[in-house]
């Protein structure tokens, strides 16, 4: 099985503020859904509000997001499921649930003799 990561831009997830419960429902109805059938690997929302930073290669250490040209990640979904259609289906029950569009990756599997190369 593979992992892959479904994620939507900080910000996507622009709706009326008076929606946000019913977002919330929905949101927690996939989770619920995932973990059931037994693909959730981890879930979460990144909120820019709070305290973080970016390490450099050179180890400089800069308070705050990247400069504006990066996107920002908003909110990520990681399942295990077999294909990447698999992946697709979850996306889209994600999608409607934070009525935002989602970005599927697949994770690129780390193997020790990766770095022998």
């Amino acid at each position: 099985m593979t992992k892959y990561l479904i994620s939507f831009e900080d910000g996507a997830m622009d709706f009326p503020e008076e929606d946000l419960p019913a977002v919330a429902d929905a949101a927690h109805a996939v989770v619920q859904e995932a973990q059931d059938a037994g693909v959730l690997v981890f879930t979460g929302g990144l909120d820019y509000r709070q305290k973080h930073a970016v390490v450099d290669t050179d180890g400089m250490i800069t308070d705050g997001p990247y400069p504006e040209t990066k996107e920002l990640i908003g909110g990520i979904f990681v399942v295990e499921v077999p294909t990447f259609e698999a992946a697709l289906e979850w996306a889209a029950k994600v999608a409607v649930a934070c009525r935002c569009a989602q970005d599927v990756r697949e994770f690129f599997p780390f193997r020790r003799t990766d770095l022998e190369r």
